[in-house]
């Protein structure tokens, strides 16, 4: 995702929107330019590291590697897993290509299957839903046997509303599906907890991608995919770790949060290869720590510590009476 035009739009189009007064838009304009700063622009392309992987964890191969044709041959014919998405899918933030977020899921997927994988990345930084079209166009060229796709935050900064952004997403799951290829969907993150972006323009980047996530989820399951709410699952780690999660850019993954992502997305790629048996467990519709920021959850929270005191309070009260 591209955080700097993503901050700017943001405060553009809750401004034009929501009816600010001219005050509150160039409140939240400065702000975007601040965060703007802050995160910057990054410097290089993503990585690639696509190829074969082994169960054994060895890998990528070039599919046509005559030296370790033998050892693929052994191990099974090769699954195919295509990436599809934005910067998040691409693995924008790491340093190293065994880093990356599909290297991660290619080498889980070749140790539970206990056959070769063969990594395909068709995601690129900065892609919104409109562009996906295309990438599915290139995935189809050879059709998977499996896809990942994690997209929607970039849609924010084409002002894309979330239910046309949730009915692309639909319709590009539902041309996948057609073609024989199973789907998993990590729904768009939770843009709140990017720590550069400062308040009150982290509440409306929450406010906007929790609900695309939501619209997101329903599209997806109707189009025959496995939708994983990233938002919902990943939103409480990265608010309480984010030096350690997040990129030196503040705005994308560190190596650690896709290791975190990796953990939430591989079960549900393992049931949609049919590599277990069994289903995952469902996932929540809000986590806890989102649950614990609705303005009625911290109503609730502020007069249960009132009535607290208060009860506290009374025996002291009692006491100084006599």
């Amino acid at each position: 995702m591209t955080g700097i035009r993503m901050l700017r739009t943001v405060a553009f189009a809750t401004g034009a929107l929501g009816g600010l007064s001219g005050a509150a838009y160039g409140l939240l304009t400065e702000q975007s330019r601040r965060a703007r700063r802050v995160i910057g622009v990054p410097e290089t392309p993503p990585l690639r590291a696509d190829g074969v992987y082994l169960p054994d964890g060895s890998g990528p191969f070039a599919p046509d590697d005559t030296d370790n044709a033998d050892n693929a041959a052994a191990a099974g014919t090769p699954l195919t897993f295509a990436v599809l998405g934005d910067s998040s899918a691409a693995g924008v933030g790491v340093d190293a290509p065994e880093e990356l977020p599909g290297v991660l899921l290619a080498l889980g997927l070749a140790a539970e299957a206990e056959r070769p994988v063969r990594l395909v990345t068709h995601a690129i930084s900065g892609a919104t839903t409109r562009e996906l079209p295309g990438q599915v166009d290139a995935a189809l060229v050879e059709p998977p046997d499996l896809a990942l796709v994690i997209i929607g935050a970039n849609d924010v900064t084409t002002q894309l509303s979330v239910r046309t952004s949730a009915e692309l997403l639909g319709e590009q799951v539902a041309r996948l599906r057609a073609a024989g290829v199973s789907v998993v969907v990590g729904t768009c993150p939770d843009l709140g907890a990017i720590r550069p972006i400062p308040q009150p323009l982290r509440s409306v980047a929450r406010t906007w991608s929790l609900a695309l996530a939501r619209a997101q989820r329903r599209t997806v399951a109707a189009a025959g995919g496995q939708p994983v709410p990233l938002a919902d699952l990943l939103s409480p780690e990265f608010l309480t770790r984010p030096a350690e999660l997040f990129s030196t850019d503040q705005f994308h993954p560190s190596a650690a949060g896709y290791a975190a992502a990796r953990e939430v997305l591989l079960p549900a790629l393992c049931v949609a290869a049919a590599v277990w048996s069994g289903p995952v467990p469902a996932a929540p519709a809000r986590s806890a720590t989102a649950e614990a920021r609705r303005p009625t959850a911290r109503i609730v929270s502020r007069l249960n510590r009132a009535l607290r005191r208060a009860e506290a309070a009374r025996p002291a009260e009692g006491v100084a009476a006599e």
